[in-house]
């Protein structure tokens, strides 16, 4: 069975309409994984002399397991926001004669192998080997090594329970936040000593090696209620019934004054206060636009002018870029019955692109009061305001001709990369590095004031030339009209 399943999946990556750049984006992950490996190696190899650096009085091994407790909750933060449950399409299979307790197991079993589980192995291993070295019973590391590798795996059925009960609430970080928060407080306020209290635990288990059936057990029992909460959804109505309630309509009657455009503006509008992925967006804007606030209040950041654009590409285009990396996979749930409409395609773009312009100048009139700690940083907002509407919303509608995945919009919103492929990375480069290298070559050559400028003149040809960019922005998307609807009719 096993065999079948990753047999379907093999078929399923090399069938994607997205395979080309799904492949290019694991080809970059690997090179991300070899540097964690190098990493993780590195510190293996000298973590013996590390510890003794640091605790000098100390056995290196007794005092890596009094860090265990801070490695344990840092390594949950770091799985709630980057690992998720391996994606399976399996209602295909529940009208096959294929048992539900063989596909559940299989997706467990696929969380369990995956690489952020081996990556300890790379840093306890060396770590053993040197120990091993010095003097240490060569069972007694093998034993220590067994325990990291199921404290590794506690913290991966862990997180998956505990992103089970963020999918329940609006606010996705409330259940890690108060989990390790409160394992931290009753830690730091010596309520309950858990980390000298995980660290006698580990040295009673290398003393008494019968003691590790008590963390097999956990493991074990965790591995249950996740196939427990699997179990239970796997099945094909799964999903049919919702909760019902009340629709709070919003007044959008403002909108007809965009003419033509302003049916698409009332549906992206309400695509965004409607939906969990969306709404982050929307929330996102508060954090751009309070970007500022960081780094201006600091001394050492008024004696770098050239940074100050960046600051302010980011803060008046925030939700450009959130909202517009994603152009047109926020609907591709009705994109097939949105291209079979007799609508114009340029008005379906220009709605984008208005609601984009819009919000940077929102966001620019928002952060005039930044002339509190300069008027070089109310200039510098004020260039990039106008690069960002002439310019950044050409661009990404542009990038957004090369999207191939579907977007859930009832996915939690929080770090979930679903839909991301390798448009959403390639497009930072001219979205903020081509910007921010610009401005910072004007300024060394020319001064502020002058790059300032001629940034500026960038956005105003932009706007100058928008009716033929949008025009082969149209051209593009109708090339690719087709790809996009088989694209977005698969469940990647």
């Amino acid at each position: 069975m096993i065999k079948l399943f990753l047999s379907l999946e093999w078929k399923s990556f090399l069938r994607s309409a997205s395979f080309g750049k799904s492949l290019a984006i694991k080809i970059l992950m690997g090179f991300f994984a070899l540097y964690f490996i190098g990493m993780f190696l590195f510190i293996g190899f000298f973590m013996d002399k590390i510890l003794k650096q640091v605790f000098p009085d100390i056995d290196p091994l007794v005092a890596f397991n009094g860090l265990l407790f801070f490695w344990i909750i840092g390594d949950l933060l770091i799985r709630f926001f980057f690992q998720k449950l391996p994606v399976m399409t399996v209602k295909p299979l529940l009208t096959l004669p294929v048992k539900r307790k063989a596909v559940v197991n299989y997706v467990l079993g696929k969380s369990a192998v995956s690489f952020i589980n081996f990556l300890p192995l790379f840093a306890a291993v060396p770590f053993g080997i040197k120990l091993i070295s010095s003097g240490y019973n060569t069972s007694t590391v093998l034993i220590w090594i067994l325990v990291i590798i199921i404290i590794t795996l506690i913290n991966n059925f862990l997180n998956f329970i505990i992103e089970s009960l963020s999918a329940k609430t609006e606010l996705s970080f409330l259940p890690i936040i108060v989990f390790v928060g409160s394992l931290f407080a009753l830690n730091h306020f010596n309520i309950i000593n858990v980390s000298e209290a995980l660290s006698k635990g580990v040295t009673s288990i290398l003393e008494n090696p019968i003691f590790i059936l008590i963390p097999i057990l956990i493991l074990v029992g965790l591995y249950i209620y996740n196939f427990k909460i699997l179990r239970d959804k796997l099945f094909l109505d799964s999903g049919l019934k919702t909760k019902i309630k009340e629709v709070n309509a919003s007044n959008l009657d403002w909108t007809k004054n965009f003419g033509d455009i302003a049916p698409f503006l009332q549906l992206d509008l309400k695509l965004i206060w409607r939906n969990k992925r969306t709404k982050s967006s929307a929330f996102m804007v508060l954090i751009g636009l309070f970007y500022g606030l960081f780094f201006y209040p600091q001394p050492i950041y008024q004696d770098m002018p050239w940074f100050f654009l960046f600051i302010g590409v980011f803060s008046t285009g925030i939700f450009l870029i959130n909202f517009g990396q994603f152009i047109p996979a926020w609907d591709s749930g009705y994109y097939k019955l949105l291209m079979s409409q007799n609508i114009k395609y340029e008005q379906y773009l220009k709605s984008k692109f208005t609601l984009m312009a819009v919000s940077v100048v929102i966001l620019f009139v928002l952060g005039i009061p930044y002339v509190f700690f300069g008027w070089k940083i109310l200039l510098a907002h004020f260039a990039a305001a106008i690069y960002n509407v002439g310019v950044n919303t050409h661009v990404i509608l542009w990038g957004g001709s090369f999207n191939r995945k579907k977007i859930d919009l009832n996915k939690k919103a929080a770090f979930n990369y679903q839909g991301t492929g390798a448009v959403q990375w390639l497009i930072g480069i001219p979205l903020l590095i081509l910007p921010l290298g610009l401005f910072a070559l004007f300024y060394f050559l020319i001064g502020f004031e002058w790059a300032c400028l001629i940034l500026a003149l960038f956005g105003v040809i932009g706007i100058v030339f928008h009716q033929s960019f949008m025009k082969y922005i149209t051209a593009k998307y109708l090339k690719s009209k087709y790809k996009m609807v088989n694209a977005f009719d698969q469940d990647n």
